[in-house]
């Protein structure tokens, strides 16, 4: 790779990363108003709507994906210029210390702020409803422990230790190959390949929140790590791929629309607790194709230096970490209003941002905690 791709590469995937943690803070306020998500998530309001649903299991199908992408691309672009050593000492640096370090709070924070609602709430989701019977319990049962939205970090330090030791073990020349021969071939086979880790698991496929690592989540995450590792060392599989935009683009207008019909027939559940064949394959094959999408647009538009994105990218970490917890607090304070539901949504996903944004230019931007997650 010259060193003008390589730049060119790193500057769209930084604005993608801006875009995909915007993404990320709408799909969480989103999921409040889904009837799909209704009996299951902590902030579901009384109001929902059909088209919530239609719109945010796109982005939940390419958005982790795509963030597992550019992990992996700048692991394998940290290894060719700092070496083992240098990956390992990064990934400890901004990984692992802000996983330790905010782990805890971010526990403290969902638990106090759900048990807080699950007794103030007048109009409590029923997840809220089931918290508020074990908390008038005699002896009410912990928390569950899970990682919350901090999975990412646990499996990026997983995802490292298996990228350096099938470096180490020469077996990631399987893989180069597999890129080199052509992406018509990796577009078939990859989604083929993912399709046996969706089926063990509920579809839309949930957020692997325990502290124990999940199969399907090594095999599916890590399919998109591994891609992003072999794209940064072959940079014209993406120039072969971008010939076969168009097909894709309406496969995946069809394919979604397969897929949210399956959803409506096959909703998750008791009488679904795994995803069928139909719909573990329609999932990987639009999670494949929509973040290959996703990378020849932003290589093609976002190319240019933009100060809006870059500042987005700089603080994109620290939303990452603080969004969850203040969004929970403020739509748990919504749930009683007579608002209109997009209303509830815009006003808990802007003022999330919001309060992210200012607080990541009080507390990192000169500060040296930037250093960690700046």
């Amino acid at each position: 790779m010259t060193s003008d791709l390589s730049h060119e590469r790193v500057h769209y995937l930084d604005h993608l990363r801006a875009l995909a943690m915007l993404a990320g803070v709408l799909f969480h306020a989103a999921l409040a108003y889904s009837p799909l998500m209704s009996g299951y998530f902590p902030t579901a309001d009384r109001q929902n709507s059909p088209w919530v649903d239609a719109v945010v299991w796109g982005s939940h199908l390419v958005r982790m994906p795509l963030f597992f992408l550019i992990t992996g691309f700048f692991a394998a672009w940290l290894l060719e210029r700092r070496g083992a050593g240098g990956l390992f000492r990064q990934r400890m640096r901004r990984i692992a210390l802000p996983l330790v370090v905010s782990w805890p709070l971010v526990h403290w924070a969902l638990s106090a702020s759900t048990v807080w609602a699950a007794r103030s709430v007048e109009n409590p989701s029923a997840v809220l409803a089931l918290v508020r019977h074990f908390t008038e319990l005699p002896d009410p049962p912990p928390a569950p422990l899970t990682l919350a939205h901090l999975w990412f970090l646990y499996y990026v330090l997983l995802f490292t230790v298996l990228h350096w030791a099938f470096r180490t073990l020469g077996l990631a020349r399987y893989g180069e190959r597999a890129v080199r021969g052509g992406a018509a071939w990796v577009l078939l086979a990859l989604p083929l390949s993912l399709a046996p880790a969706l089926t063990t698991v509920s579809a839309p496929h949930p957020a692997p929140e325990s502290p124990l690592p999940q199969f399907w989540a090594i095999a599916f995450y890590g399919a998109f790590y591994a891609l992003g590792a072999f794209v940064h060392g072959a940079p014209d599989w993406l120039a072969r791929a971008r010939a076969l935009a168009p097909g894709l683009t309406v496969g995946c207008g069809v394919l979604y629309s397969a897929f949210l019909w399956r959803l409506n027939a096959e909703p998750p559940g008791a009488a679904h607790p795994s995803a069928s064949w139909t719909v573990a394959l329609l999932e990987a094959f639009l999670s494949v194709w929509l973040t290959v999408l996703c990378l020849l647009a932003g290589q093609r538009l976002l190319q240019r230096p933009s100060a809006t994105l870059q500042y987005l990218a700089r603080s994109s970490y620290w939303v990452y970490l603080l969004h969850l917890p203040i969004l929970f607090a403020l739509q748990y304070a919504l749930m009683d209003f007579e608002l209109a539901w997009p209303a509830k949504l815009g006003l808990a996903g802007a003022g999330t941002l919001a309060l992210c944004l200012l607080s990541h230019h009080l507390l990192v931007a000169r500060t040296p905690l930037r250093r960690f997650v700046g």
